[in-house]
């Protein structure tokens, strides 16, 4: 593995992620949350959230940079051969849920797009489309990380451009009769409000994530003590500035009462292509089917920037012990670990025959307990066990952003529907039972003792 990322390209990595199909196939489900335009006071929340949250990734991945991001802290964070490794082990075990189903909802952001270059398609060639997709982002990225970070500067440009015409176009057709026509008793405090509050929270930080993809390749950043955080904190206040422009653009020109059903109703999954009705609004069909490419140009270089990060994941697991060990395999001339990129792949493209909704309520709710929640408690355990350790970068304000992000968890995890709730604590459970089953089975931690053997077998 070589340290060939500099800043340009994990900014690019990060915004490409970020930035990706979420606004443009959100904007429906985003509205229909609370049935109008005060949903962006969701957006909002989870933009405090994001904040909060892309800090504590800058502290752990200044002072921890390698492959695997989050499995790497946790593992590091509370004892690579007890605690930590329980805590490691689960966050794996969630990543095999969570990142595919990441992955796979810009694939069906993808098809969703591309319907409306061909209105006819039918369900079966929209799931061949996501195989296909998926398949030349696995043959794209077999390749040295040299000219990977290339190929990403290559696609963010690409997806820049998109974002920009959106931009540039906006504020000359900006209607805020329409932008900020609000139903009646909009802003009005119940138990509907905060959980509608909650379900548009979720999407906005869907919108969000992908701010610590660079994380996930650290062992191949340049300065990472410099870059890692930089990177971050750049491409948060970059996607802020982009994303409350398109938001307002968008619903300055097309009536959200055009896409969000009326009460009573369910919106379609998945919801409609918002944007190419932006542009054939304004230019009509033809430049909206040029326009319907760029978009499709984008889901294709944010879901190859989160296969790029998250293929590092089983091969930093399996390198030290905690995966099956074909994972750990580096290719023999391209440097890269192969059999892990096809894993993530495979799984990817399966995950994409759910629906986009189901996607995203599962995958955020899987993650919040291990991953983000389990992040919060590493850095508070590291500041009070080990306040030597260095820290190229320090969380600003600490320990207030740390406090906002936990709260924003919490509350994010409290308005999920219960069906949803309980397929990821069911998970968890599952998890844990699985860890103990195979830690008994290896004569590990936490049974080494009573089994005869050290406790860092």
């Amino acid at each position: 593995m070589h340290r060939r990322f500099g800043l340009l390209q994990a900014t690019a990595l990060n915004m490409s992620n970020m930035i990706g199909v979420g606004p443009f196939i959100t904007i429906p489900v985003l509205m229909a949350a609370m049935g109008g335009p005060q949903a962006l006071l969701g957006w909002a929340v989870g933009l405090v959230i994001a904040c909060g949250d892309g800090l504590i990734w800058s502290e752990l991945g200044a002072a921890m940079p390698g492959s695997g991001g989050s499995y790497l802290y946790l593992r590091d964070a509370f004892g690579r051969q007890t605690f930590g490794r329980a805590m490691a082990f689960l966050f794996i075990w969630q990543f095999l849920l969570s990142g595919p189903l990441e992955i796979a909802s810009g694939y069906i952001g993808f098809a969703q797009y591309a319907r409306y270059l061909w209105p006819g398609l039918t369900e079966t060639q929209a799931r061949l489309i996501m195989a296909v997709l998926g398949i030349a982002i696995v043959a794209l990225l077999y390749r040295r990380i040299t000219t990977i970070g290339r190929i990403t500067v290559a696609l963010w440009i690409g997806t820049m451009l998109t974002v920009g015409i959106v931009i540039i176009t906006g504020p000359f057709h900006f209607n805020p009769k329409l932008a900020f026509d609000f139903p009646p008793h909009a802003f009005q405090f119940s138990l509907g409000f905060l959980m509608g509050l909650g379900e548009a929270a979720r999407v906005g930080v869907y919108d969000y994530l992908g701010y610590y993809d660079v994380c996930y390749i650290g062992d191949e950043v340049k300065e990472p003590g410099r870059v890692i955080p930089s990177s971050i904190i750049i491409s948060l206040l970059g996607v802020v500035a982009i994303y409350v422009t398109i938001n307002l653009t968008l619903i300055g020109v097309v009536p959200w009462r055009d896409f969000v059903p009326a009460p009573g109703k369910t919106l379609p999954d998945p919801p409609p292509p918002v944007v190419s009705w932006y542009i054939e609004r304004l230019y009509g069909n033809g430049a909206a089917k040029v326009f319907t490419l760029m978009v499709l140009w984008t889901a294709f270089a944010s879901c190859f920037s989160l296969m790029l990060g998250y293929s590092r994941i089983p091969f930093a697991a399996a390198r030290d012990g905690n995966f099956f060990s074909i994972f750990g395999r580096i290719h023999p001339r391209k440097d890269f670990p192969h059999i892990s990129l096809l894993f993530v792949g495979g799984l990817s493209i399966l995950c994409s025959l759910l629906p986009l909704m189901t996607v995203i309520d599962a995958l955020l709710t899987t993650r919040i307990v291990v991953q983000f929640i389990g992040q919060i408690a590493a850095v508070i355990w590291l500041r009070r066990q080990a306040p030597e350790m260095e820290r190229p970068f320090r969380i600003w304000l600490y320990p207030v952003p740390v406090f906002v992000a936990l709260a924003g968890w919490i509350f994010l995890l409290v308005t999920t529907n219960r069906i949803t709730l309980a397929y990821a604590m069911a998970t968890l459970v599952a998890g844990v039972i699985f860890f103990l089953v195979w830690s008994r089975w290896t004569r590990r931690w936490p049974f080494a003792s009573s089994l005869g053997q050290p406790t860092n077998a």
